[in-house]
């Protein structure tokens, strides 16, 4: 196993306007190519805050009380935090990656990868030395700053992030891991990863993101790139496991081409309000993708998921699945999209969101959605949302079983329909901990 350091970047003022831009470009020591396209990025996000967002998309999220004036980048701290993972200690990792605060703290990767060409590490380190593998990639297929002005703002002031370059032909059999970790008050991360497989080459990527303690608030504008060469097969998971005073918003997209297939879980535990915009799209011919999603709000969350499911190639296959439990006075938000292009013939799409509400108070808006040009396809879409059945509690207490453990047993039988669908033991048993843990809270 080896190890990189990363630079040292004093704190920078808080906010985000161009004077603060121009310091942290010039604190960065960056290759030219790099800063160019900041500064590119940067010129599109001040154009962008003077246009409206979607309201598609973002009509159903209130971010007036969002105030990125609040929020600054860090430098790095002397004493390294401790965070209370969920799926670090669970598996055997062939490389780990951490970022806190938007440095990068621990790099490893096996020496024997490392030999055969694959690339896992920060990606503040690596685009000095790889531009080669990386400049045609990175935010320039997937993630775009003419998206909107929070994908133009984490492209002009991206702090790191993890990259996995896996080359042709190349199987990866140990899960990779990263950590994306907020330790400090008003911290803000805009890490990025960036996954990139070459022909005929497999991985599988395991991300969480974790707060240092349950009170301090924090920001994370983040991106992901799932590049997925043909013939190549990816699987990536995010545990989104921040705290509840954490900003989180994020545009993430995955391009799968030729006969490659791409099996992507989402888990929204944490976060005050978090908005993603999930894309995955299908660009070659036998292109497939398995979307899997399980969000647990409490209190006075609000999780919200924009996901579209792209279809730009004939025989391709896309399934998404999201269920959500809701508590107190909580509230989700999934607003799902399947598109199929005209030359996209022999599509075979699917969506479903499933919601179960543990209250009176929580709320949860599921709107599936089909964009059909092509007319040989089988697309197929729906949404549930339904209260616990009093009498399936009534019936596990009889049997000796108190409501908390009733009500998990439900819950736990909810969610298993996503479980059952992934591959990676330890990422199942890391979820049903979760949600145990947090069906717990205020009982």
């Amino acid at each position: 196993m080896s190890s990189v350091s990363s630079l040292t970047t004093p704190r920078l003022a808080a906010g985000f306007d161009s004077s603060v831009f121009e310091a942290f470009v010039s604190l960065r020591n960056e290759p030219g190519w790099i800063s160019d396209l900041r500064r590119r990025a940067f010129d599109v996000y001040q154009q962008k805050l003077t246009e409206p967002l979607n309201p598609e998309e973002w009509k159903r999220v209130d971010l007036r009380p969002f105030q990125p004036k609040k929020f600054a980048l860090r430098g790095e701290t002397s004493a390294p935090a401790q965070f209370e993972t969920l799926l670090e200690n669970r598996a055997e990792f062939a490389g780990v990656v951490s970022h806190v605060d938007g440095h990068c703290a621990v790099s490893k990767l096996d020496a024997k990868l490392a030999a055969k060409g694959v690339l896992f590490g920060s990606l503040t380190d690596l685009v000095r030395d790889h531009r080669d593998v990386l400049e045609p990639h990175l935010m320039t297929r997937a993630v775009q700053p003419e998206a909107d002005r929070f994908a133009a703002w984490h492209s002009a002031f991206w702090t790191g992030g993890a990259v996995l370059y896996v080359p042709r032909g190349v199987v990866v059999d140990e899960p990779l891991y990263s950590l994306i970790g907020l330790s400090t008050a008003g911290a803000a991360d805009l890490s990025h990863t960036l996954v990139i497989l070459e022909e005929g080459a497999q991985a599988t990527l395991l991300e969480e993101t974790s707060s240092a303690n349950s009170d301090t608030p924090g920001m994370h504008v983040g991106a992901v790139e799932l590049l997925v060469g043909p013939g190549a097969n990816l699987r990536y998971v995010q545990l989104q496991n921040w705290n509840q005073h954490v900003w989180h918003l994020a545009h993430q997209t995955g391009i799968v081409a030729r006969d490659a297939s791409l099996q992507w879980t989402v888990g929204g535990i944490g976060a005050r309000l978090a908005h993603i915009h999930q894309q995955v799209t299908l660009d070659g011919r036998g292109a497939s993708a398995e979307v899997n999603g399980v969000t647990f709000a409490t209190h006075r969350q609000l999780l919200s998921y924009y996901t579209q499911q792209t279809h730009k190639a004939p025989n391709t296959r896309s399934d998404l699945l999201y269920k959500d439990v809701l508590r107190d006075e909580a509230r989700v938000v999934w607003r799902g999209m399947i598109r199929v292009d005209a030359e996209a013939q022999k599509t075979d799409g699917y969506q479903r969101n499933d919601s179960l509400l543990l209250s009176p108070d929580c709320r949860v808006d599921a709107i599936p959605g089909l964009e059909i040009e092509a007319d040989d396809v089988r697309c197929t879409h729906g949404a549930t949302a339904g209260r616990v059945d009093a009498e399936q509690i009534f019936y596990c207490m009889c049997r000796g079983l108190s409501r908390y453990e009733a009500m998990h047993m439900i819950v736990e039988g909810f969610f298993h329909g996503v479980y059952d669908r992934i591959a990676v033991e330890a990422v199942r048993e890391t979820l049903s901990r979760a949600v145990e843990r947090k069906l717990g809270i205020g009982r």
